[in-house]
């Protein structure tokens, strides 16, 4: 299959990171899903920990968003007019986080892309502050590293995007209040927006350390630029109010946009964008603002995510969180036993496994996570039967559906995958 594929699709697959690259090996074909588990073209099944990146918060195939999405395909696939489920996924969203109002899109790209398009059109401002380590989409003013300095421009991180797409863009240490300060002190009245993954998640998961976001917001406020909250992965994921349940609700502030995918798609192509009411009033067509798109709002994806979120209950949470509190445990046990240096770090019911000394706060400390080691670990894991994120960098997800059979399964799994990790760590 993988040779038929490379022969028609630029490596095989889709996105890049299913060809295995950073594990090595042949990427497992999925045939079907149901719950917990995978099966693939060959017959083989595994207990899945990536959930499809987080979509499938409550475990693959569930009957209750199956029936809604076949209700809804019969009604018809696309209208490329308003749908009643848009405008109840829109409510539920704007019940569970402090945006006013939402505006639906296709990809977290989409999302994040038009988030920051915004931005610049309210304040009438053009630089973009981001964090390195922090993914939000492959936009071409966001694909950008750091250069030499703290308070750099930005230059391009990959083939095809032009140094003019990214020359607006400041890429900063994460975590790193003196940074921010820095750049708002050289910058301040040139910054339309900050952007920072609520907790990112893709480089490995790496917490905001207390009050950060809380800072960032604050100092947006300051200088009259707009905090944008990427919570594309930890929206209805990281808790059922998403990361800023965890932070902003406690804390008492709130991001002027935000932008969410994922879980509110229920595993169909669907992400949003939303905000303060004034700031969100600038897009057309109530104001100059352009976004658009054809299948935005799409109402057989809009139908699978607000099914999921209102499976999405505090018990669905508890059940996560409780079986993710019992595989971190016992990961961390077996890595121990095996001599396998780590540090496991979480937020809500998201986490990753480093191969290093802890604590990591950034990029440059993910970096030193054992590549090798890991890519050791995620195949013996596959051999036993669970199927890990086919990289280092990623966040582990769990699902409600993971029963304590599949939960063992895995624990089973991880110690033999630990000794595995062992021979190779560096």
């Amino acid at each position: 299959m993988f040779d038929r594929a490379r022969a028609v699709i630029p490596g095989g697959v889709s996105s890049p990171v299913r060809a295995f690259n950073a594990v090595g090996g042949t990427p497992r074909f999925i045939r079907s899903a149901a719950g917990p588990r995978l099966t693939d073209v060959d017959g083989n099944t595994y207990v899945d920990l990536v959930c499809s990146w987080g979509p499938m918060l409550v475990g693959h195939a569930h009957p209750e968003v199956q029936e809604a999405v076949l209700a809804a395909v019969a009604r018809g696939t696309s209208y490329g007019a308003p749908t009643e489920p848009e405008v109840e996924l829109g409510e539920e969203i704007l019940a569970r986080t402090p945006v006013e109002r939402v505006r639906f899109v296709s990809s977290g790209t989409e999302a994040t892309m038009s988030a920051i398009r915004l931005a610049r059109g309210f304040t009438g401002r053009e630089v973009v502050v981001k964090f390195a380590g922090c993914y939000h989409g492959h936009v071409d003013a966001l694909l950008a590293s750091a250069g030499s300095g703290l308070i750099t421009f930005a230059v391009p991180g990959t083939p095809g995007v032009p140094v003019s797409s990214t020359e607006l863009t400041l890429v900063l240490p994460y975590n790193d209040r003196a940074a921010v300060t820095a750049a708002f002190a050289e910058h301040g009245d040139r910054i339309a927006c900050v952007i920072t993954e609520a907790a990112p998640g893709n480089m490995g998961v790496v917490p905001p350390e207390p009050g950060f976001n809380q800072f960032l917001s604050e100092t947006c406020t300051r200088h009259g630029a707009l905090f944008v909250s990427d919570e594309v992965m930890t929206g209805f994921r990281a808790s059922r109010r998403g990361q800023w349940g965890l932070d902003g609700a406690v804390e008492g502030w709130a991001p002027d946009l935000m932008t969410f995918g994922k879980v509110m798609g229920g595993g169909f192509p669907a992400a949003a964008f939303g905000g303060r009411a004034d700031v969100m009033s600038m897009l057309a067509p109530e104001g100059p603002v352009y976004q658009a798109g054809t299948l935005s709002g799409n109402p057989v994806a809009t139908t699978a995510g607000l099914a999921t979120l209102r499976l999405a209950t505090d018990e669905v949470y508890a059940r996560l969180t409780a079986a993710g509190d019992t595989i971190k445990a016992a990961t961390a046990e077996a890595l121990s036993a095996a001599g396998v240096a780590h540090t496991i770090q979480s937020v809500g019911t998201m986490f990753s496994v480093f191969l290093c000394e802890g604590p990591v706060r950034d990029f440059t400390e993910a970096s030193r996570t054992d590549v090798a080691a890991y890519a050791a670990l995620f195949h013996a894991m596959l051999d036993a039967g669970v199927y890990l994120p086919p990289s280092a960098y990623e966040a582990w997800f769990l699902s409600s559906a993971h029963d304590d059979a599949a939960v063992q399964t895995i624990l089973d799994a991880l110690p033999g995958a630990a000794r595995a990790a062992a021979r190779t760590q560096k």
